[in-house]
């Protein structure tokens, strides 16, 4: 048990928490959720023992193994998969250990080593390692490339496989998925899922904390509250305590007055029946759980843009890349007013390409590219937040954009974003990654665009911020155009999926659960079976012909598993004979035959180990068929 007691910690001069008290249980998965800034990242430094507690005590297990993901970005040359290696610390003393001891020529110690080393599953260590970069979207010839040569969000990939690997009793991970896509989030989630630990997890993505967590501990007005169930049922379960509060009560009523009146005006629309149904289910559930935000300090809305030609964006036949071979080709796309498309694929398949050439920001190579009388356009990438002028402050940056707006019309536009009193004056310069992205959405806002394009727009945003948007996504009038890996986002906001893959972009007709099965025949069709074509895209013969191929690699595979496993079972026997023979001290009587016996174990535990990788890479090939 992990317990907190009459815990009170200060930063600086700030209060965050006041006489907590709460108790977390062996393998409970514990989502904190609370605004930014309310002490989430400081509760999980003081479990670290990074920070000291003003007063109260915090209790934890002895011998407990904490794994937790490193802050610093490593800039060594060392192979990334040694370096994820290096987050199982016992391994690594086992494997220092052994060495010593071979180096010593002590045979019984080192058979004592080996016999360890078979406890904590060494032989597999290299395999699972490999996994956990795959399933992180790394390539397998990124294996060996050094740490120094990955940029800094892949170095933050490296940093959670290093966290992964290790065998630990807690873990502990701030905001996990924030430089993954929807890809790497998806594995991630599976993962967590079959976590034997103890997990204690900060996340703004709302389907990530359902689909991973037990418990919700939210943190407001210096205390934590622990609510049992995901974070559905943690709204549910606040709803019903906030709306017991009267003037909570009332202003949630006006909310749903909104709502409301937004699918009234929508169902009107008969020609668009599944975009209305899609709606509707959405501002349903946004009924459901508004009265868990009623205390929000976010309210804003995209007011209606100046101008909305019917046609917006029209892409003929458009080929594009960074070099001379297109990362896109023979693309056909009309955005028109009410458009509304969720970008899907793989890493690296080209999503955000695809809405840097609809920004303007490259040009194609092939083909025509038609833009609309009266286009405005509103881009939202990360790379805008270092665009911000440090020196000034939010409302300096909304002058620069309207120098005929009042000041009080500014202010009380920002103050929708919590910039209020002396923030809205301050230089952005220490703001916070959640800040800048909330300043960079509002002057984006403030221009009225016709056309929204959005790049993983609720990175660094916290759960209040996100519920905010979405709202006022779903009452925006021009199209949308989205890449992000919160579900939610995507599922509340969006009409139609588009697929990026294959150099092709196509009208995705499942849905995002779908996507997770698509994602696993893509990985099949990357290792040969059909390459370039997904599942969609087959006609009735080609479909019966990779069908065939899947049963006959199947039976390959199958076939060559239990080939695999009788070595194994006999390597096993082998090593087990040899460890007996090592482990009776009469063997060390005869000095000669105690290096021979030695060098067999050695053999056999090379053998071992790359049979056992064999194993491994087959049944991971037989899932994904």
């Amino acid at each position: 048990m992990i317990t907190l007691r009459n815990i009170s910690l200060q930063r600086g001069t700030k209060l965050l928490f006041n006489q907590v008290n709460f108790t977390l249980h062996s393998t409970q998965k514990v989502g904190f959720i609370g605004a930014n800034g309310c002490g989430k990242s400081s509760l999980f430094a003081l479990l670290l023992g990074e920070l000291h507690q003003e007063a109260g005590d915090v209790e934890l297990p002895h011998h407990l193994t904490v794994a937790f993901v490193a802050q610093e970005m490593p800039a060594i040359s060392k192979p990334a998969i040694e370096y994820i290696l290096d987050g199982d610390k016992e391994l690594r003393k086992i494997e220092a250990n052994l060495v010593a001891a071979q180096q010593a020529g002590d045979g019984m110690r080192e058979a004592r080593i080996h016999a360890q080393f078979d406890t904590i599953d060494g032989y597999t260590a290299r395999a699972r390692a490999a996994q956990l970069m795959h399933g992180l979207g790394f390539a397998v010839s990124q294996n060996e490339k050094p740490v120094n040569e990955f940029s800094g969000g892949w170095r933050t990939r490296l940093n959670l496989a290093q966290a992964l690997m290790c065998r630990s009793d807690l873990l502990l991970l701030d905001e996990p998925t924030n430089h993954l896509d929807l890809d790497a989030v998806l594995w991630l989630e599976q993962w967590l899922k079959h976590y034997q630990g103890t997990l204690l997890l900060i996340s703004h993505d709302r389907d990530f904390l359902d689909n991973v967590v037990n418990s919700i501990a939210h943190i407001e007005r210096q205390n934590v509250t622990l609510y049992s169930g995901n974070y559905d049922a943690f709204e549910r379960q606040r709803a019903a305590k906030l709306a017991l509060q009267e003037a909570a009560y009332k202003k949630q009523q006006r909310e749903v007055v909104h709502i409301q009146s937004f699918v009234d005006r929508f169902r009107s629309k008969a020609t668009k029946a599944k975009q209305v149904q899609s709606r509707i289910n959405a501002l349903a559930r946004m009924e459901k759980i508004a009265q868990a935000h009623v205390d929000s300090p976010f309210h804003f809305d995209f007011k209606p843009p100046e101008k909305t030609p019917n046609q917006l964006i029209y892409l003929d036949n458009i080929s594009f890349g960074y070099t001379e071979t297109p990362i896109l080709e023979q693309i056909t796309l009309q955005i028109t007013a009410g458009s509304r498309f969720g970008l899907l694929g793989p890493n690296g398949a080209g999503k955000s390409t695809l809405i840097k050439l609809l920004a303007g920001l490259l040009k194609h190579q092939e083909g025509e590219c038609t833009l609309g009388d009266g286009l405005q356009m509103g881009y939202f990438a990360q790379h805008q937040l270092e665009q911000l002028c440090d020196e000034d402050s939010p409302l300096q940056h909304l002058q620069r954009l309207d120098s005929q707006a009042t000041e009080q019309s500014l202010r009380q536009f920002l103050g929708g974003f919590d910039f209020i009193g002396d923030m809205a004056l301050a230089p952005v310069a220490p703001f916070s990654g959640g800040e800048k992205a909330r300043l960079a959405l509002a002057l984006l806002i403030w221009q009225r665009p016709n056309v929204l394009l959005l790049d993983e727009p609720t990175n660094h945003l916290d759960l209040e911020m996100r519920h905010a948007l979405t709202l006022a996504l779903t009452d925006y009038t021009g199209a949308l155009i989205i890449v992000s890996h919160d579900r939610h986002l995507l599922r509340t906001t969006t009409d139609q999926l588009l697929l990026v893959a294959n150099r092709r972009v196509i009208n995705y007709e499942g849905d995002l659960a779908d996507y997770g099965q698509w994602l696993v025949e893509h990985r099949a069709a990357q290792r040969g079976l059909k390459e370039g074509v997904s599942v969609q895209t087959m006609s009735r013969s080609e479909k019966k012909r990779v069908e065939a191929q899947h049963r006959e690699q199947r039976r390959s595979l199958q076939n060559r598993l239990k080939k695999v496993e009788k070595a194994l079972d006999k390597l096993i026997k082998e090593k087990s004979a040899i460890e007996a023979v090592l482990a009776d001290p009469k063997t060390y009587d005869k000095k000669d035959n105690i290096k021979e016996t030695v060098r067999q174990q050695a053999e056999l535990t090379a053998q071992l180990q790359e049979t056992e990788e064999s194993w491994l890479e087959i049944t991971e090939a037989l899932e994904n068929l």
